[in-house]
């Protein structure tokens, strides 16, 4: 499982940094390249919620399987021919059906316990990490040769279809995941309740019988499920936790918003120095993943504490960089910043699988997929308006919006406790 993120990741991080200079290179115009730029996040924000709800009813196994072909299909059609037109069409299938992260995230919390969810989902984030910081010097190196972005692109597919090759040879074992002890304490009773599984699978058989003529009804029925678990999540008391995963998804993306431009205008750097110092902080991000087993037993499993703390500090970090009097103050800050956002992103959504529950798992990191698209569309027109005033703008403005999703981590404490506290007894 954990070979699924890097190499979706390694596909995806070769194509995607070329893709604004390839479109300006088919001869589009910047509004028409920031639309189509525009066009998966806004697809990406509707689609999430329904692909992860759809995962929770048909199984992890058919929908990631879908949801890997179709993203291929996209890239493969975006190395298919020099047109801006079907440059725009590929990404539709990329922007509603590129959720294989989440609902592989969705199938890792099924197959392990809370306790030891921090700690995989670690592991799972690191190897996609590994994959992001690898990609984009293999799709460097490719867009050199003739046609390389083409072949960029042909590759990426590939890469998706052996993902699905990959996905379709695990060993599944549908309808019985986390029931691996149960079943192996019952065999001694096996023998006895033969005959009466023999009856239950004939009558089973009769049943999907007599519903195979229904597969249109059985369509509107999922679709019908989906809403349904939509609303249920929609009416949930889960509101605060996603609004503050926006609030910290917009601050850390307002301090990346203007960063090489910042750096150059206040510290005189060039860009390639910038690029080099996202390059370092997304390899500590690895490292981070990998102490995320530590730190949760240090905490003592307590999601609520380490979320609150790690955006503390993310908080703290963002507000030294703005106000860092030299170069190497701004290095130290991404150091640690690193640590803070990694920890951070893995915690709140341990929290948000310990308070909604497992069954729906694949709805609420759908969800929340959906609530960090927000934030992508969001941050670029809080950025440009910030930077009217100052290069510090940006993450003066993220400081603020940090500080307000700890105070709602701090309103609600008893609520998160309480629940941490049910989960750590029923364990």
């Amino acid at each position: 499982l954990f070979l699924l993120p890097f190499q979706d990741l390694f596909g995806v991080s070769m194509v995607v940094p070329l893709m604004n200079l390839h479109i300006k290179s088919l001869g589009a115009s910047h509004t028409v390249a920031g639309i189509i730029g525009s066009l998966y996040g806004i697809l990406q924000l509707f689609s999430s919620t329904f692909v992860g709800c759809w995962s929770d009813i048909v199984g992890r196994r058919y929908s990631l399987l879908a949801c890997i072909l179709l993203s291929a299909l996209g890239y493969f059609l975006l190395g298919k021919k020099k047109n801006v037109f079907l440059f725009a069409i590929s990404r539709i299938p990329v922007g509603i059906f590129k959720h294989t992260l989440s609902i592989s995230k969705a199938l890792l919390s099924d197959l392990v316990s809370e306790r030891d969810r921090p700690l995989v989902m670690g592991r799972f984030n690191a190897a996609s990490s590994v994959g992001f910081i690898l990609g984009p010097v293999v799709g460097g190196y490719l867009t050199e040769l003739e046609d390389g972005f083409y072949q960029t692109s042909f590759i990426c597919a590939s890469i998706f279809v052996l993902n699905a090759g990959l996905v379709w040879m695990l060993p599944w074992s549908e309808g019985s995941t986390g029931n691996r002890e149960h079943q192996q304490g019952n065999k001694g009773k096996k023998k006895k309740s033969e005959k009466a599984s023999h009856d239950l699978r004939l009558k089973s058989a009769t049943n999907e019988k007599k519903k195979s003529d229904s597969l249109f009804r059985s369509s509107w029925i999922q679709v019908a499920t989906v809403l349904k678990r939509i609303k249920g999540i929609a009416c949930s008391d889960l509101w605060d936790i996603f609004l503050v995963r926006l609030l910290m998804s917009v601050a850390i993306l307002l301090y990346y918003s203007n960063f090489s431009l910042a750096l150059e205008e206040r510290f005189g750097v060039k860009p390639l120095f910038a690029g080099y110092l996202m390059s370092y902080s997304s390899a500590l991000g690895v490292l981070a993943g990998c102490l995320l087993g530590p730190i949760t037993r240090l905490y003592q499993h307590n999601t609520y504490r380490i979320l609150l703390h790690s955006s503390t500090l993310t908080c703290t970090l963002i507000l030294l960089y703005a106000s860092a009097p030299s170069i190497w103050m701004v290095i130290l800050s991404s150091t640690f910043l690193a640590f803070s956002t990694t920890i951070k992103k893995k915690n709140i959504i341990d929290l948000e699988l310990t308070i909604g529950g497992n069954e729906a798992s694949g709805t609420l990191l759908g969800v929340g997929q959906s609530v960090t698209s927000v934030g992508r569309i969001v941050a670029p027109l809080l950025s440009g308006i910030a930077q009217e005033f100052s290069p510090c703008g940006p993450p003066s403005l993220g400081v603020g919006l940090a500080l307000v999703a700890i105070l709602i981590m701090n309103a609600n404490k008893q609520k998160y406790c309480s629940h941490g506290n049910v989960k750590l007894k029923n364990q």
